[in-house]
């Protein structure tokens, strides 16, 4: 079976349509650096802040969002084409898309011009703002308070592990608008501005790098259209966003490094008569490591596929991940048993193999199995949407299938 991407000559002069602008306008130091999470730092992220702009005017930061609100409004064989001339050249990636579905799906047309097009154009960034100490991934035992004072809401609480580089123009998620309401209707949504008074970021300087935040709001006073949806929906709002981050998009251009380089390293060793090359064992951990890799990117792409035709995904997204999160695991030891000492030899290190990518992935391989959710939220979800649960689950609305959800809420 052939799967192959194929593409016409119109999308292929497309491909060459970025890729001139790329090289035109992103120079070598613009980049994104090895150890994304360690090293880049405020100067890039200035730099980065203005060529996002320039790409949010093209409608490259979000290919395929409506035109009418600063999109692409491009079809998923371009939007796969981005990615993949973005993936070549480094491109860092967005943290707003979540967000995006959220007003998409939720956002009065008032709401939508105030935050959406500037996020889809380039000219603001967001942060996704859910975990709290006490909670982990159990988003529905949300603390954090929200309480209405005549037009606005005043909000107290914290968040940790909150992802984001530079000091974003937004924050959002859900906060506690009814304490004496049930778990999944005693939340609202809100999108709060940075800076606010009341409002502190300080960075958590963790072993994976220091991309990740404490959230502190004392008193944050937000005016009352920055809350989506009602003030006892944020659990559906939320939904909506957790749906895209729980694998219900797919990727449309799938991609593992990782393995990538892992396979380079063992040709190379194999051209200079060195092992582990010629070691049949450690042939096959690479081998099963490229077959994971590319199966991850078949489950990606059916999902993406889905998604893009407006079908609505329902295990699918959640297969995906949650095998996403067990290969990449499997295969950090596999790097550790090809590569030996190696593999802990740091981007800093000059003789680190392969800018000391792998290195990097070891610190972060764990941390993957935390990310949108520990992996019992992966498996309890999978494990709803297949009736193999207590309680059944489905899919909450996106913009690809809001329509067809519309009773879902």
């Amino acid at each position: 079976m052939d799967f192959e991407q194929k593409y016409t000559d119109d999308q292929e002069r497309f491909r060459k349509d970025v890729q001139d602008w790329l090289k035109t306008n992103i120079p070598e130091e613009l980049k994104e650096p090895v150890d994304r999470r360690a090293d880049f730092n405020e100067d890039l992220v200035k730099l980065w802040r203005a060529a996002s702009k320039k790409l949010g005017a093209k409608g490259w930061l979000h290919p395929t969002s409506p035109k009418q609100y600063g999109g692409g409004g491009l079809s998923a064989a371009h939007d796969t084409i981005i990615h993949e001339e973005f993936n070549r050249h480094r491109i860092p990636r967005r943290e707003d898309g979540l967000i995006i579905a959220n007003l998409l799906v939720w956002g009065t047309e008032q709401q939508k011009q105030k935050f959406l097009v500037p996020l889809l154009k380039g000219e603001k960034t967001s942060w996704q703002k859910s975990t709290e100490p006490h909670s982990g991934s159990d988003l529905a035992s949300y603390e954090s308070t929200a309480v209405q004072d005549g037009d606005d809401w005043v909000l107290n609480g914290s968040n940790v592990f909150i992802s984001g580089r530079g000091i974003p123009d937004f924050l959002w998620g859900p906060m506690l608008t009814d304490k004496s309401a049930p778990r999944h209707r005693n939340l609202g949504f809100f999108i709060i501005p940075c800076p606010s008074d009341g409002l502190t970021i300080t960075t958590m300087p963790l072993i994976n790098g220091n991309e990740q935040h404490f959230i502190y709001l004392d008193n944050v006073r937000i005016s009352g259209d920055h809350l989506i949806g009602g003030d006892h929906q944020g659990w559906q709002v939320a939904n909506t966003g957790l749906e895209l981050e729980h694998g219900g998009q797919g990727a449309a251009f799938p991609s593992d490094s990782v393995v990538e380089t892992l396979v380079d390293y063992m040709r190379g060793q194999k051209r200079v008569g060195q092992t582990p090359a010629g070691d049949p064992v450690l042939q096959e951990e690479t081998v099963q490591a490229y077959i994971e890799a590319h199966l991850h990117g078949l489950f990606l792409k059916r999902t993406y596929d889905m998604y893009q035709k407006r079908v609505v995904v329902g295990w699918e997204g959640g297969c995906g991940a949650l095998y996403g999160r067990h290969y990449g695991l499997r295969n950090a030891g596999r790097v550790r048993d090809v590569m030996g000492m190696g593999a802990m030899l740091g981007p800093k290190d000059p003789l680190a193999p392969l800018e000391g990518l792998q290195e990097v992935e070891q610190r972060n391989s764990l941390q993957h199995m935390h990310g949108a959710g520990s992996l019992n939220i992966a498996k309890v979800t999978l494990a709803r949407r297949i009736g193999i649960s207590r309680t059944k689950e489905r899919p909450a609305p996106t913009p690809a299938t809001a329509g067809r959800l519309s009773g879902d809420t």
